[in-house]
């Protein structure tokens, strides 16, 4: 599957909008204060990009049940929230594209 931030997919032609998907990840484990900042902000960084893969395979998952092979548009979306958990949403337009003939 195709998965982009442009509208358009190079060197293919949309044939078929299929509708808007979206995926959602989120880590409910708290990132815990530490003396270390340096150490705080690895673990958000790595919260970050566990939870967005998880929001990546949701959309995808989406995108399948619409029998789409790429989605466009992609918007992603990141929270920390309040007691320091992560949450990742995005957003995009599932499609159906053919390659170009040359």
């Amino acid at each position: 599957m195709i998965l982009t931030t442009t509208n358009s997919v190079e060197g293919s032609r949309i044939v078929e909008y299929k509708g808007i998907v979206s995926g959602i990840g989120m880590n409910t484990q708290k990132v815990t204060m530490t003396f270390s900042m340096a150490k705080y902000y690895k673990a958000i960084q790595d919260g970050v990009e566990e939870v967005k893969e998880q929001a990546f395979q949701d959309l995808k998952a989406h995108a399948d049940k619409l029998n789409a092979n790429a989605v466009v548009g992609i918007k992603i979306d990141i929270e920390l929230t309040a007691a320091n958990g992560v949450m990742v949403s995005v957003t995009g337009t599932a499609v159906s594209v053919v390659k170009e003939r040359e």
